[in-house]
């Protein structure tokens, strides 16, 4: 391996296959922190339960161009009333040539989020902390395990006459250029 400069980013190159991996841009797509019950919710006393939900889209911006966005959603209840609720839409766009269209795929599914999880988690803490609660640590997520499960999946799905697709499985299609 081999590191390349693209846009001021390093990006790792297989010179054997001239496949390359390039992080073009990372934002905030959008974010959202609500705490309906405050402030009677600081005053609850219970166990506080966590929900996550995680979610990812992939758009085809060019040929070799792709939006990733890994959402993450948290909500906290307090006694059955929401304490909190933080969403975050993390997004890149990054840079995928010389991969067939199955390295393309396990990428977009595994790399891509792997690259924006770290934002995400810095963001519900934050949002969660600037909102008057307990600081938070999400755990790490292990996406190439969830990539795995989701080829098993669709594997499944296509065995029994579902649909067929070649975009990171768990992942919603928002449009191809």
């Amino acid at each position: 391996m081999s590191e390349e400069t693209s846009n001021g980013a390093l990006a790792p190159t297989d010179m054997q296959g001239g496949a390359s991996f390039t992080v073009e841009k990372l934002y905030l797509k959008d974010v959202s922190f609500e705490a309906p019950n405050a402030p009677q919710v600081f005053n609850e006393q219970g166990q506080p339960e966590l929900q996550m939900n995680l979610n990812q889209r992939v758009q085809r911006l060019a040929d070799n161009a792709f939006e990733v966005v890994l959402g993450v959603t948290l909500t906290c209840t307090v006694n059955g009333k929401t304490a909190y609720l933080a969403e975050v839409q993390q997004a890149g766009v990054f840079g995928l040539s010389g991969f067939e269209e199955a390295g393309i795929d396990a990428m977009l599914g595994t790399q891509c989020p792997a690259v924006l999880y770290p934002y995400v988690r810095q963001a519900i803490g934050d949002l969660i902390q600037g909102g008057g609660f307990p600081q938070f640590y999400m755990q790490p997520i292990n996406f190439d395990a969830l990539y795995a499960e989701g080829l098993r999946q669709r594997a499944a799905q296509q065995e029994a006459g579902g649909a067929d697709g070649v975009l990171a499985p768990g992942t919603e299609t928002v449009g191809n250029a």
